[in-house]
């Protein structure tokens, strides 16, 4: 008992010389902990102030991203909190807008076989939007199209809801036309001119139709007035027609809206957020690219820097790629000259700046942007009456462009090239800017030509008289490893969106990649892609 009592008071007695010790440096304690919690305070402030731009680098994996102009310098999250996406996840997002449609064989299909479309949007709400139809009989002919938005997505809605019928009556006959009117006067049914190939959400909008059949209407009638013979370059000259015509009835629909408008009016419930105000889709614009498929001749005709590109397969079984279209942008030397050519040489310097027109606009050619064709008064009248629909469109809309001095500087003629379908030609790849910023002409057609002839693989394998065994097994390998590589997409489109998010610099699908590209935030995502559409036209069938 006493040796237990004696151990308890040395150990009272230790306790009270490190107090002892301790107590000089309890200030210096105290004065570092506040150090500390100070320095604390001020990195939440500076990350609340700063987070948007000042956070972590983007990981190894998102080094190899293409950086619009001007943002090399920010950096930014990349993943979300949550954790990882599922591979289930990721097919969701990629296969949400995905569509096939497989034309019956015969005349009636002109030589498509069918096609593979899907659409990604990075812009909330995304601004490009695609078409699909087959032309009905009288017509002749199938289309398709991508329409690559900007300043919001009410000209490309449009675009994609209308120039299909204008090109539908470009090209057809003129007693076709005559039995339309015929049907309009006697107040019969019109008959369908278009069999729209539709993902069911590209039903989502109203597209105006009142006032699009009366413009229609009006067209087809000045085609019965000024027309006699139909010549034999008709495809190329109707398509030049429809783009142009139905530039110029976006504009005056949008001048004819504004001349009911009174100064400062209030607009209608709807009326300045809807898509299909003819103000708010002429302030907006969008680039075009457009194929018509008749009797095997393919005609493209672009606006803007959408492309048209053909995979050929070689006679040794290699793929190629054929561009059919030319970007209008300053970095076509040809569409840069034509651009400073129609205005003063007073102008050349403010024409184009930093690669914009008028330092504003990248591409040199698009449907609507009133802002870049009308005249300054136009404009300053649009700016003073009709602030309402000022505040629904983009903020660089709300104000004249500088140095606009000889309007118009933006056109609506698109280029178009012809070519007859060989049996080489086995697709055709249209898409958006938004792809091909990510990836090459050749790796796309290689990436396609690969996914369908891996599809192909999976037909029952009938092997010729005289194989031997080795070779047998040689042809099954190869066989096999081509279906393993498409099996997860067996939509072409999709499988293009796949690789050009998560390509891993080896022609493979980095996971970790992409998912970390497909989770990114919507407000950070644009910094790293655009829209991206692509719509895949099958033509014939790859040889094996």
């Amino acid at each position: 008992m006493t040796r237990l009592l004696l151990v308890l008071l040395l150990l009272v007695l230790l306790l009270l010389v490190l107090l002892l010790l301790l107590l000089p440096h309890v200030p210096m304690v105290s004065a570092m902990l506040g150090r500390t919690g100070t320095f604390r305070g001020r990195c939440r402030f500076e990350l609340q102030q700063c987070s948007p731009l000042s956070s972590p680098p983007p990981p190894p994996e998102l080094s190899r991203l293409h950086y619009p102009a001007g943002s090399r310098s920010r950096k930014y999250r990349t993943g979300r909190e949550a954790g990882p996406m599922s591979s289930a996840q990721i097919n969701n997002i990629l296969k949400a807008n995905e569509y096939s449609h497989t034309l019956p064989r015969g005349p009636a299909s002109h030589g498509v076989l069918g096609f593979h479309s899907n659409m990604l949007p990075s812009n909330l709400p995304g601004e490009d939007r695609r078409s699909s139809a087959t032309c009905m009989p009288g017509c002749g002919g199938v289309q398709f199209g991508v329409f690559d938005g900007h300043a919001g997505s009410a000209c490309a809605h449009a675009i994609s809801q209308r120039l299909f019928y204008y090109i539908a009556v470009a090209t057809l006959p003129l007693r076709t036309l005559a039995e339309l009117e015929r049907a309009v006067q006697e107040d019969r049914a019109v008959p369908p001119l278009l069999e729209w190939h539709k993902h069911p959400q590209d039903h989502s909008c109203p597209d105006g139709g009142a006032i699009s059949f009366h413009s229609l209407r009006n067209y087809w009638q000045e085609r019965l007035e000024d027309e006699e013979d139909e010549d034999s370059g008709r495809v190329t000259s109707a398509l030049v027609n429809a783009f142009c015509r139905l530039d110029y009835d976006l504009s005056v629909e949008a001048q004819v809206h504004l001349s009911m408008s009174s100064p400062r009016r209030s607009s209608l419930p709807g009326e300045a957020s809807s898509l299909s105000s003819p103000l708010r889709v002429a302030l907006s614009g969008c680039t075009a690219c457009v194929a018509h498929v008749s009797k095997g001749v393919l005609h493209v005709a672009n606006l803007g820097d959408s492309r048209a590109v053909l995979g050929v397969q070689e006679p040794d079984g290699r793929w190629s790629a054929l561009s059919l279209t030319n970007d209008h942008n300053a970095q076509n030397p040809e569409e840069l000259q034509r651009i400073l050519g129609e205005h003063p040489p007073s102008e050349r310097r403010t024409v184009v700046r930093h690669d914009r027109l008028l330092g504003l606009l990248l591409p040199f050619r698009a449907f609507g942007d009133v802002r870049f064709k009308w005249s300054s008064e136009m404009l300053s009248r649009v700016y003073e009456t009709r602030p309402d629909i000022l505040s629904a469109v983009s903020e660089a809309v709300r104000a004249l462009p500088p140095h606009y001095l000889t309007p118009p500087y933006l056109s609506a003629q698109p280029e178009v090239t012809r070519h007859r379908i060989r049996p080489a030609d086995k697709f055709l790849v249209l898409a958006t800017d938004g792809l091909w910023e990510l990836m090459h002409r050749q790796s796309v057609v290689q990436l396609v030509g690969e996914q369908v002839t891996g599809l192909q693989q999976q037909r029952p394998f009938i092997p010729a008289a005289g194989v031997t065994l080795g070779s047998l097994q040689r042809l099954l390998l190869e066989r096999r490893g081509r279906v393993l590589s498409v099996l997860e997409d067996q939509n072409a489109a999709t499988h293009l969106l796949r690789h050009a998010l998560g390509d891993d610099g080896y022609g493979a699908v980095a996971p970790n990649r992409l998912a970390k590209m497909l989770s990114l935030p919507a407000e950070l995502a644009r910094r790293y892609r655009d829209d991206i559409t692509i719509t895949v036209i099958h033509l014939n069938e790859p040889d094996l």
